[in-house]
């Protein structure tokens, strides 16, 4: 038998309040996180600028900017294929931020 009472598996020197408060310190990184990405503003364009889209961390569409010289009323599809591409670009950056800003082992 066992001289230590409690709970196995916390032995070792690894107790509850240490834990608790890595679990603290955890949650204020996640929050402080959260917040970055929400007030993030990152930027993607295609057709040499032509179309600007611009997404917060988490991807989420902010605004989109067309340039007058985009807009080809006998070829809708092109600007829509533009906007794509610039919304696509925005969102790898919001992802690569998402990636280097949450806590390791973490996911939102």
């Amino acid at each position: 038998m066992s001289k230590h009472g409690g709970f196995g598996g916390f032995g070792g020197g690894m107790n509850m309040q240490s834990l608790m408060q890595q679990a603290r310190k955890m949650q204020e990184q996640m929050e402080k996180a959260r917040e970055e990405l929400e007030n993030a503003e990152l930027t993607g364009s295609a057709g040499g600028g032509l179309v600007t889209v611009t997404v917060n961390g988490n991807g989420a569409l902010r605004g989109v900017s067309i340039k007058p010289e985009a807009v080809d009323p006998d070829d809708v599809e092109m600007l829509e294929d533009l906007i794509i591409a610039a919304y696509n670009e925005a969102a790898r950056e919001a992802e690569e931020m998402k990636n280097s800003v949450m806590p390791a082992g973490v996911g939102l």
